[in-house]
């Protein structure tokens, strides 16, 4: 029965499957961050753009949205 117990006790696969969880976690956490952060990006790079050529070569563009026809 104590040779069973000190087995348990010395058994560190359960925390090591906890920090890999742990880092798992961080890094989608960072990606969806990054994801969020270049999509912000580009939006104002697309509203730029659709801000500047609105009227131009016969179409429309709302700055809001980013779309125009």
């Amino acid at each position: 029965m104590t040779k069973i117990l000190k087995q348990f006790r010395d058994d560190e696969s359960g925390a090591a499957m906890v920090e890999y969880s742990i880092l798992v976690g961080i890094i989608a956490g960072a990606a969806i961050l990054a994801i969020l952060a270049i999509g912000g990006w580009v939006t104002g790079r697309f509203t730029g753009l659709c801000g500047k050529l609105d009227g131009k070569a016969g179409g429309t563009c709302v700055a809001a949205t980013g779309a125009g026809t």
